[in-house]
């Protein structure tokens, strides 16, 4: 009889390697530390000061309207049919801030509208744009201020 070699298994490492995890974490820390910035409203105002209860976005993000000092409009981009060709941070005539607007609530009819006005702004933009909204459908508005410190 002839004795035939005997296979040697090869050990088990039972241990974790953790280097993958490692890198998934860092990839995911870089793409949050990059789209934090993109998340926030790109135009600069300076909001008026006044004292006002705290609104809850958690259930929709709500259409913002910006007016700067130099009464540019610009609106914040949803990521819908209506806006899909709005670019983040860009300027927009109130005729089509408007049309936006309306667009956007009948996609979503709960959806909140704001008007967040630099405190230098002229008042006549802020009553035209408001004035506007309401002749094409848009009951409620919220004007956003800044809660004193």
């Amino acid at each position: 009889m002839i004795a035939l070699p005997s296979r040697a298994r090869p050990k088990v490492n039972a241990e974790i390697n953790i280097v993958p995890y490692i890198d998934v974490m860092l990839v995911l820390l870089v793409i949050f530390m990059m789209t934090t910035p993109i998340i926030e409203q790109g135009v600069e105002v300076d909001l008026p000061q006044a004292e006002a209860k705290m609104v809850d976005y958690a259930e929709q993000q709500p259409t913002v309207i910006t007016i700067d000092k130099q009464g540019e409009y610009y609106i914040n981009s949803l990521h819908d049919v209506a806006s899909a060709e709005l670019e983040e941070g860009e300027k927009v005539s109130i005729n089509r801030a408007v049309n936006l607007v309306v667009a956007r609530l009948g996609i979503y009819p709960q959806m909140k509208v704001f008007v967040r006005g630099d405190k230098d702004v002229d008042y006549g933009s802020v009553v035209q744009l408001m004035a506007l909204l309401q002749q094409n459908g848009v009951d409620k508005v919220g004007i956003v201020t800044e809660t004193p410190e």
